[in-house]
């Protein structure tokens, strides 16, 4: 690690005085075996086993790795871990504060550490979900060349949010929430342990059984509860943390948001599937815990303006417009106010008539055209408004549909490679059966049989 001076008289600060740092900081695991949980990856010879240790050159050198998992698993705790046990050279970065310039910055000082020194370096980026695309890809050639060995965190789906190229280049390994036997280790060892209590108080069965329900197998949430209801009870001149005093200090649970594989995109995948299954109730539910526990409501909307979309189209015409209309008051309201709109618009769509006549359409229509059958753009079609464009028959023989009546003219207007396909086929639900009974009429017309 490489802190600067006002990081190096922290850190001097809090080993003088460990109890400047929060509760969570100072019980940080000092090495890979006192790490809570997550054993599936830390079995002899893994990745992170080889980073810390001093064996990991030759011709299969340690690899890059993107840790993956909700919040209080104990990606930045490896990261700290590695930092401490390695012998390589310790770089740390956040993506909420460092960009292009800092990370170039990096790479140019392990190139130069490699080459003067022939000291690796290690390279921990903390939240790169936040990078954009761009600054993603100023890391590739220093991943591809090994100029520095990649330690990147994210809580957020790294298909969805780290380049397919970077992704290819590393590992992804994936974080597992903590089960109640872990946190209750992470508990005991925090009472005890001359760096967190020391034995001050006691945690009785009953309060323990309320933190680890508080937790909701986030680790640093555990320990930050511990902390204020340990301080309470101290106040109060009390050695035991009684069950009245967590309720006092922790007054409310905390969202099963991230726990047994009910993740970000789980509870988001649940929501619009129980407003495409018309339970409104389920969606609430579901909506109720993503706001809960601090969901982007720009996120939430983003997915109600695609399920009005893909389940209800055409259905009822008004669902996109109100999943539209909720984006953009939740952009401008936020929370909590913004709860009241995503709800509005949760209720509508769940009660909305579905159809999914759209989505099948253009998946109909994109299979096609990936399979090859696109064509040449039939000749009356073609652009004639450029020189030379009626020598080579461009727009001869186009009937204008504004000249006929019904405004429909019978003319072919697809490549003969799909002439005759019907990609969209309506549904008899809802507004849709209107569009139902107009797709028959036109369609005969196009054709010439009225």
């Amino acid at each position: 690690m490489e802190p600067d001076l006002f990081t190096a008289a922290a850190e001097e600060r809090q080993e003088k005085d460990p109890s400047s740092s929060p509760l969570a900081v100072r019980m940080r695991p000092r090495t890979l075996d006192e790490v809570a949980g997550q054993r599936h990856l830390l079995k002899p010879g893994s990745p992170l086993r080889r980073l810390v240790g001093s064996g990991a050159g030759g011709p299969a050198g340690a690899s890059s790795v993107i840790l993956w998992g909700p919040p209080g698993t104990g990606k930045t705790t490896l990261a700290y871990v590695v930092s401490k046990a390695t012998d390589k050279r310790f770089v740390e970065l956040s993506a909420i504060t460092a960009g292009v310039k800092e990370v170039r910055t990096v790479i140019e000082g392990a190139r130069r550490a490699a080459g003067g020194y022939g000291r690796e370096t290690v390279l921990f980026l903390d939240e790169i979900h936040r990078f954009s695309k761009a600054q993603q890809d100023s890391l590739l050639p220093a991943v591809e060349n090994r100029w520095v060995t990649l330690i990147a965190a994210t809580t957020e789906n790294p298909y969805f949010s780290v380049i397919s190229p970077l992704l290819s280049r590393s590992l992804l390994l994936t974080l597992e929430p903590l089960t109640d036997e872990d946190l209750k280790g992470l508990l005991a060892r925090a009472l005890t342990d001359e760096r967190g209590l020391g034995g001050a108080v006691t945690l009785p069965a009953d309060a323990e059984a309320h933190l680890l329900r508080v937790a909701g197998g986030d680790a640093r949430r555990a320990l930050t509860a511990l902390e204020a209801a340990a301080g309470a009870a101290i106040a109060k001149g009390e050695a035991e943390i009684t069950l009245g005093t967590v309720e006092e200090t922790v007054d409310r649970a905390a969202v099963a948001y991230d726990r047994d594989g009910d993740q970000h995109y789980d509870v988001a995948s649940a929501l619009i599937k129980s407003i495409r299954g018309s339970d409104v109730d389920a969606a609430l539910h579901y909506l109720a815990r993503m706001i809960e526990a601090g969901e982007d409501p720009r996120f939430i909307a983003r997915r109600l303006m695609i399920s009005a979309s893909e389940d209800i189209g055409l259905a009822d015409p008004n669902a996109l417009p109100i999943a539209v209309a909720a984006a953009q008051a939740v952009a401008m309201i936020g929370f909590p106010e913004a709860a009241l709109t995503l709800s509005h618009a949760t209720i509508a769509l769940a009660l909305a008539p579905k159809s999914n006549a759209a989505t099948t359409a253009i998946g109909t229509a994109l299979a096609d055209v990936r399979a090859g059958l696109a064509g040449p753009v039939p000749s009356h079609l073609r652009d004639g408004h450029y020189k030379g464009a009626a020598a080579l028959g461009h727009a001869r023989g186009y009937v204008y549909p504004h000249d006929v009546p019904g405004g429909i003219a019978a003319q072919r207007y697809a490549p003969d490679t799909v002439h005759g396909r019907q990609y969209y086929e309506p549904t008899r639900y809802g507004a849709e059966a209107r569009y139902a009974d107009v797709v028959e009429r036109v369609r005969a017309r196009l054709r010439g049989d009225e």
